[in-house]
């Protein structure tokens, strides 16, 4: 059973949230939070596997609330994913920054959220390719310029650095496998060994750390 917590300022957006939560058969509502204080006192008590985090909460927002958990090494088992009105990139790029493991907007379609859930919880990240261009054209495509220093970089084989680029695209190790002509396990042992060597989080850190090394990122 995925435990889930829910965190919105809006009572109503999380009635909605749990009535479809609670409607599957794998997954329930650990508990709600109003603002970000009040989240990580659930967390703390409650260790759902997933949190859904909205960013505009008063007091603490959802982006701070976000580093907090990422700062506590007691809550590393609950994945976020970011649930917001808000298109805009630099709360994307620093969603994922600080811990995020997807992100989606409130309109999108009830069972694209419940797949999030699932997907998250099975230590994978939720990375649209239209979430992953928003990124890319934000913070540039192919500069072969570095933006910040992306410690364990340079131990990427030229294969690895290849594919974590293509990670950035938003694109599955089958896709991926599909435009390098590899086998997806292929793919999957050199994400493994990168996620290794960047002592990355998930996927949606890698997506991170292509941008911030100036990798050449493809045209998806």
């Amino acid at each position: 059973m995925i435990r889930v917590a829910l965190a919105d300022d809006q009572p109503l957006v999380r009635m909605g949230l749990r009535v479809l939560i609670d409607r599957e058969d794998d997954m329930e509502v650990a508990g709600e939070a109003g603002d970000g204080v009040a989240v990580l006192d659930l967390l703390r008590r409650l260790h759902p596997e997933v949190l859904l985090l909205d960013i505009r909460m008063p007091g603490m927002d959802g982006l701070e609330t976000l580093r907090a958990i990422g700062a506590d090494p007691t809550l590393a088992s609950t994945k976020v994913v970011i649930v917001t009105t808000f298109e805009i990139d630099e709360y994307v790029f620093e969603a994922l920054g600080s811990g995020a493991s997807g992100f989606l907007l409130k309109d999108a379609a009830p069972a694209e959220l419940v797949q999030a859930i699932r997907v998250v919880a099975a230590g994978e990240a939720l990375l649209s390719p239209s979430v992953t261009r928003r990124v890319i054209s934000r913070f540039g495509r192919n500069s072969g310029t570095a933006t910040a220093p992306v410690p364990g970089i340079d131990e990427l084989t030229k294969r690895e650095r290849e594919i974590v680029a293509w990670v950035a695209t938003g694109q599955s190790n089958e896709e991926i496998a599909q435009q390098l002509f590899l086998s997806p396990a292929t793919v999957r042992t050199h994400v493994g060994r990168a996620m290794t060597k960047l002592h990355a989080r998930d996927r949606a850190q890698l997506v991170v750390f292509a941008v911030r090394a100036g990798l050449n990122i493809p045209e998806s």
